[in-house]
């Protein structure tokens, strides 16, 4: 498996051991992972720390040309906030674990140039698939249902 996914599904992990919604991001520059993040809406309250939000935010501030050359990965297609993200800074490329359970604006995204790389992974498929039957309330608040 590629590490850079491997490095997301364990942050997916980490927040569903803190009591959060099991989604991991990573952003990779040149080969070196500069940010990661997952899903903190429950633990810290938040309304917009999706995995890719906290990500970008744990990256830091970065140049645009930096933005560039970067590659988001997520283990879950991102939603349209977070696919906003991906436009505003110009990111050119999103390898999404998979979109089974949930699909964001992908045809939307591809269509702004973004090249999007799915995997549908089983293991990021099942991890979403077991919160969502055992926390069906919790994964409709983060989606806004």
């Amino acid at each position: 498996m590629d590490p850079f996914l491997e490095a997301a599904i364990e942050e997916a992990r980490k927040g569903l051991a803190e009591g959060g919604i099991p989604i991991g991001s990573v952003l990779v520059i040149d080969g070196d992972i500069v940010g990661k993040g997952h899903n903190m809406r429950v633990q810290n309250g938040s309304a917009i720390l999706h995995a890719e939000m906290s990500c970008l935010e744990n990256a830091g501030r970065l140049t645009a040309e930096e933005y560039q050359r970067s590659v988001l990965y997520s283990t879950l297609s991102p939603c349209d906030m977070c696919s906003g993200a991906v436009l505003l800074y110009g990111i050119p490329k999103v390898v999404i674990g998979e979109n089974r359970t949930f699909q964001g604006p992908e045809d939307y995204v591809r269509s702004r140039g973004v090249e999007q790389e799915i995997i549908n992974s089983e293991e990021c498929t099942q991890l979403m698939r077991d919160f969502i039957q055992a926390r069906p309330e919790l994964w409709n608040e983060d989606i806004g249902v």
